[in-house]
């Protein structure tokens, strides 16, 4: 399936040269341009993420509350949290089919089909009906999520990627803070947690005006519709074909830091609330406050990854994150949130980079199953992190020392970013070219 160059600037010239310098948006000096497509394109992604963001937020935010509403024993937490995150697993069934009908048609699906399934969580009779929902929901988050940012890693100039990656993650990290602020108003809110939940419902108002806007895109458009799949499987085997190894280290990558470290996200604002006594409001002003520094570690790492390439700063602060998170569970008083922003940091940085890895490593023809199978490793990874909790909570008695000595795992996975291809500054068809 090979794509001639010749295709690529017969497309429309991928890169827009003559509508460049239009707009600026400038970080450490340096103004990357972005034609109006450019921009366009970035901030429907930004709208993808940060629902999603601010779903997943509001699961950890609001656990004890919907824990003591759905009457969900102690014990069950674990494997509750493990079954709703297994819901990314599904997005397998989705994604690859951006690779087939086109990025732009996916995406309006997958945004439609993530809100309903959250607002139905909304209400949830119990814990049962909680979890399917929420496993649902998940699975279209995670599928529109993967194209979103597949769309824009397809449409920037190579020399700003991880910049875009970094400050699209960023912004899309606003739907957490969004999630914390009415967190904040649980106890006043209409229905507490239900009806923070049936706010996300607001999604579906953007369908009409995205379906106007939202471009295909071009890399997908330039490839010929011969050499397309047309089937789910095809893509997955023509990746696993291709390019096995720098698959199987970057699946491994996001299996070990997911298991290591989801629990230890999860369960923060419990153990904020029951072991240092935080209000809710306390919680959100934490973290608006730390959660606002530390989403400037996307951006951060985005610039730093373009200028010195991804792999030795995802390794420094991809290992730098699970240290922090073993003193945030071994913190006590005014310590824990200095230690959590810094952690919040490095863990946002590592992610961004792993991010533009997984889009920049494989092919335009099965970038969106990449991207797909790469959420899949860290949600069976994360989800047998959970497991693994219960059963340490068994044996020791505290979610926070159970929680630490899962940072093993997480530990493991910087060691092996150094054995990935470098992509910073180059263009993708340099770094995968299309394999027959």
């Amino acid at each position: 399936m090979a794509t001639p160059e010749s295709e690529l600037s017969a497309a429309g010239e991928l890169n827009g040269e003559a509508e460049r310098k239009s707009l600026h948006l400038g970080l450490f000096g340096r103004t990357p341009p972005f034609t109006p497509r450019q921009w366009r394109v970035f901030l429907i992604a930004i709208t993808a993420g940060f629902f999603d963001q601010y779903d997943v937020a509001l699961l950890s935010l609001a656990l004890k509350q919907i824990q003591k509403s759905l009457k969900i024993a102690e014990e069950h937490l674990g494997a509750m949290l493990s079954m709703i995150r297994l819901g990314y697993l599904l997005s397998m069934a989705i994604t690859p089919l951006a690779d087939i009908f086109g990025r732009r048609r996916l995406l309006l699906y997958t945004i439609v089909g993530y809100t309903i399934f959250t607002g139905l969580t909304a209400i949830a009779p119990g814990e049962r009906s909680f979890v399917i929902f929420q496993v649902l929901s998940r699975a279209f988050a995670g599928a529109e999520t993967t194209i979103a940012l597949v769309i824009l890693i397809e449409e920037i100039d190579a020399q700003y990627r991880g910049w875009s990656v970094g400050l699209l993650t960023a912004i899309s990290s606003v739907g957490y803070g969004i999630a914390a602020l009415v967190f904040s108003m649980i106890n006043i809110v209409p229905y507490g947690w239900r009806g923070l939940y049936a706010l996300a419902l607001i999604p579906l108002i953007l369908i009409i005006p995205l379906r106007r806007v939202l471009p295909e895109s071009r890399r997908f458009e330039v490839e010929s519709s011969a050499d397309r799949p047309t089937n789910v499987w095809q893509p997955l085997a023509a990746l696993v074909r291709a390019y096995p190894g720098r698959l199987a280290m970057l699946l491994t990558i996001s299996f070990l830091s997911q298991m290591g470290g989801n629990a230890a996200g999860e369960f923060f604002p419990k153990f904020l609330q029951e072991v240092h006594g935080y209000s809710p409001a306390n919680v959100t002003t934490l973290f608006f406050i730390g959660g606002g520094l530390g989403i400037l570690g996307n951006i951060v790492a985005g610039r730093l990854s373009d200028r010195f390439g991804r792999r030795h700063v995802g390794a420094v602060f991809m290992l730098l994150a699970p240290l922090l998170t073993i003193w945030i569970y071994s913190a006590k008083g005014f310590t824990i949130a200095p230690a959590w922003t810094i952690e919040l940091f490095f863990d946002m940085a590592s992610g961004t980079i792993m991010r533009s890895f997984t889009a920049e490593l494989f092919p335009t023809s099965y970038r969106s199953t990449a991207g797909s199978a790469h959420m899949v490793a860290g949600t069976t990874g994360g989800a047998l992190g959970f497991a693994f909790e219960s059963v340490l909570y068994r044996m020791t008695g505290s979610h926070w020392t159970a929680i630490k000595y899962l940072t093993v795992f997480w530990m493991l996975a910087p060691v092996l970013i150094m054995l990935l291809p470098e992509t910073a500054g180059r263009e993708l068809e340099e770094i995968s070219p299309e394999v027959a």
